[in-house]
């Protein structure tokens, strides 16, 4: 049974991969959630690494329940944004080790996938946006596109007056029939004002509106469900399993949304397909930037019982995420007619760039090594004498 010999982070304020080496050598990269990456990178080594070094590294269930109950006094964001590195690094190890991708350790194979074009953009005309979005499916050959609506987490209050009504009606009318369009609020509504832009929103055709009232009120969330006809959409921002739980059963949305790195990795991410399946709820996954994310997404999709119509596929470059340039030696990331392909090497099919990890903060923790601090020993450690 190979166990985890040694755990390293390799971070910037950004992004965190995470290079995990087990007792016979072998190694696997996963990546904690973008953002405060730094961070997370410290919440990795204090309340991740204390627990597994020296665990079964083909048991990624078994650790997280173990983390999550050792670390009982910590649940929420961080923990799971941390936990994600340590399990999507399992996942690439077993892929790696048994010479295949994630994605047919799930039963699925490598192929393409459909994705739409999604625009990270409220700082822009809605007439901008629309041209945008057009010039993007034209090129690119996607075949639906998702602009952005209200404010974030507004409380009612738009970008500027006019903005969301003008947006529907410019990008709905440039895109035409032949392309999906779907809207995102970011929690930017009260449940009133998220029923009547709702109701713009069907009434132009647009098929996805995406977590329009506060994320956290589920409740306020199945208002707006079973006020429309239009798919409601959420869940990316949701780490509690109990709380998906309460959204699945209550069906609450009528598509899930868990984002890999937000959720905890790919092993949990599992556990709210399972959910969905279960109710017959289709799965798109929150995928926002270029990073890992995407990457193991794409394996998700082509494994899971119901995946939803399309990959989320952030559009936005270098100048918008200065900070994805450069993190990978390959490109898995080129849409050919609207399709991105699963990458079909072992594990997720990718590696970190060296020049990246060279200008990024390492730190590491080996068995060997290890000293305990006050915030925690080797798990065994911890078991009565």
């Amino acid at each position: 049974m190979p166990t985890i010999a040694r755990l390293e982070t390799f971070a910037d304020a950004f992004t965190c991969a995470v290079r995990v080496t087990d007792s016979e050598g072998a190694t696997g990269w996963g990546q904690c959630a973008n953002y405060n990456a730094d961070i997370t990178a410290e919440v990795f080594h204090r309340q991740i690494v204390p627990w597994v070094l020296g665990a079964d590294a083909e048991a990624p269930a078994a650790l997280a329940d173990r983390i999550l109950r050792r670390e009982h006094k910590y649940p929420g964001s961080y923990l799971c944004r941390a936990l994600a590195g340590l399990d999507t690094a399992l996942w690439d190890l077993r892929g790696r080790r048994e010479g295949k991708p994630v994605v047919a350790l799930l039963g699925g194979t490598p192929r393409p996938i459909r994705a739409y074009a999604s625009s990270m953009k409220r700082d822009i005309t809605p007439e901008a946006e629309a041209e945008r979005l057009k010039r993007f499916c034209a090129e690119q050959g996607f075949t639906a596109a998702k602009f952005r609506i209200g404010a974030e987490c507004g409380a009612d209050t738009d970008e500027w007056p006019g903005r969301t009504e003008a947006i529907i009606l410019a990008v709905t009318r440039a895109l035409g029939d032949g392309i999906d369009t779907l809207a995102d609020a970011n929690s930017g509504f009260s449940v009133p004002r998220a029923i009547a832009v709702g109701r713009m929103l069907q009434d132009h055709g647009v098929g996805h509106y995406e977590e329009p009232v506060p994320w956290w009120d589920i409740d306020a969330t199945r208002d707006v469900t079973e006020a429309l006809q239009i798919d409601v959409t959420g869940g990316e921002q949701d780490c509690d399993m109990a709380q998906w739980r309460r959204i699945v059963g209550t069906r609450s949305v009528d598509v899930v949304q868990p984002d890999v790195m937000y959720l905890g990795g790919l092993t949990r991410s599992l556990q709210v397909c399972d959910m969905a399946a279960a109710a017959g709820l289709p799965v798109t996954p929150h995928a926002a930037n270029l990073s890992l994310v995407t990457v193991c997404t794409l394996h998700l999709m082509g494994g899971i019982a119901t995946p939803g119509k399309y990959l989320e596929f952030s559009i936005e470059g270098d100048d918008y995420y200065p900070w994805q340039r450069g993190l990978f030696v390959q490109d898995p990331f080129r849409v050919t007619d609207g399709h991105v392909a699963i990458p079909d090497g072992p594990g997720w099919g990718v590696d970190f760039a060296p020049a990246w990890l060279g200008r990024t903060t390492h730190r590491a923790a080996s068995v060997e090594d290890y000293r305990p601090s006050a915030y925690g020993a080797l798990y065994h450690d911890r078991k009565p004498a």
